[in-house]
């Protein structure tokens, strides 16, 4: 018999980390595992249309609660011999954790480091972190901080890089005259759309023909489209169908402040995309010199990179390309998902 994991879900937004577990829950069969699902109410649906037929309970958001018995009744229900929990950051789902912990060995897999705070609280996260059996990182930063901060044995730590799903045929650039300039995330300060829109205001202003298209929503939308008056940029809202958006467009542009190794970014060469990234998380390593990378912040270097590869259609061809091959060859989710559950079964044993 294929041991059986629960996956907990405990996050109030739709967005990177849900679509990794979404690819996670869809490979677990083919690692010989039967994967079923704990899921908060405002992520449900999400999960519903992307991994239909995986065996689901619905719970309330326990994020930020002291206590979750419907995800703890839930997993017993489930009767899992390991429990995988979705870490939206390294505090906010202790009452999930202790949940999953009660229940079965349990692992965590933390999307981003964090505030873990200081004195008595950091003290009663390190208790809690270290019930873990198992705690992955999808970048080295977390890795890092789980060990250094919360003292974890680093032989129970790993990191498995996020994955994508890579189409058999690569969109690559659409053709559009002037080239269209393609982002989406969601809006908020985090994923830096303030400094792209401050680098298209610098292009504009250089004499640079280009439309952008930024697809997502969030917190900051409306201030976001004050800062983009005057300048050829749509906003599409939510991006649905991300491989659709990403066909539309001519080069892919991430501007966040902070990431571990963004979905997007990764997405954007699978469909044979030019892409200019921020120097965050793991970005350096995981692209080499198959996307340009600028510094974290830097408006003005953002803006030179994008103008580099407007003013250069070989260039753009040339970089879509190479970040085609590399997706293929290094960003599956199906690889991403092997090498998860390779380490899950040491947590069994």
């Amino acid at each position: 018999m294929s041991p059986r994991i629960s996956v907990v879900a405990d996050s109030d937004a739709w967005g990177g980390a849900e679509v990794y577990l979404s690819h996670l829950l869809r490979h677990a069969a083919d690692s010989g595992w039967t994967a079923s699902l704990v899921v908060a109410e405002p992520v449900a649906d999400g999960f519903a249309r992307r991994v239909p037929g995986v065996p689901t309970t619905v719970v309330p958001l326990a994020r930020h609660r002291a206590d979750a018995p419907e995800v703890r009744a839930a997993l017993a229900a489930q009767r899992p011999d390991a429990v995988l929990v979705n870490l939206v950051d390294p505090g906010s789902n202790a009452s999930a954790v202790t949940a999953a912990q009660a229940t079965a060995p349990a692992a965590g897999v933390l999307h981003l480091p964090g505030d873990t705070g200081a004195g008595d609280q950091r003290r009663r996260l390190a208790d809690l972190y270290t019930g873990f059996g198992l705690v992955l990182g999808t970048c080295q930063d977390a890795r890092a901080q789980v060990v250094g901060e919360l003292g974890v044995p680093r032989e129970r730590t790993g990191v498995v890089p996020n994955g994508v799903h890579v189409p058999a045929v690569a969109s690559g650039p659409a053709g559009h005259s002037p080239p269209r300039l393609g982002a989406f995330g969601r809006l908020t300060e985090q994923k830096g759309f303030d400094l792209l829109l401050g680098a298209v205001r610098r292009l504009v202003a250089e004499g640079h023909e280009l439309e952008v298209v930024i697809g997502g929503h969030g917190r900051d939308a409306d201030r976001l489209r004050a800062l983009a008056a005057g300048l050829p940029v749509t906003f599409t809202g939510f991006v649905e169908d991300a491989p659709a958006f990403l066909a539309d467009v001519d080069l892919f542009a991430l501007s966040s402040r902070r990431e571990a190794l963004p979905l997007t970014l990764l997405e954007a060469m699978a469909a044979g995309l030019p892409c200019v990234s921020t120097a965050v998380g793991d970005v350096v390593g995981a692209v080499g010199e198959d996307v340009v990378v600028v510094p974290v912040g830097d408006e003005a270097a953002l803006a030179r990179a994008i103008s580099d590869l407007l003013t250069d259609p070989g260039r753009r061809a040339e970089m879509g390309a190479r970040a085609r091959v590399r997706a293929v060859r290094e960003m599956g989710s199906d690889l991403m998902a092997r090498r998860t559950f390779a380490l899950l079964d040491r947590l069994l044993r």
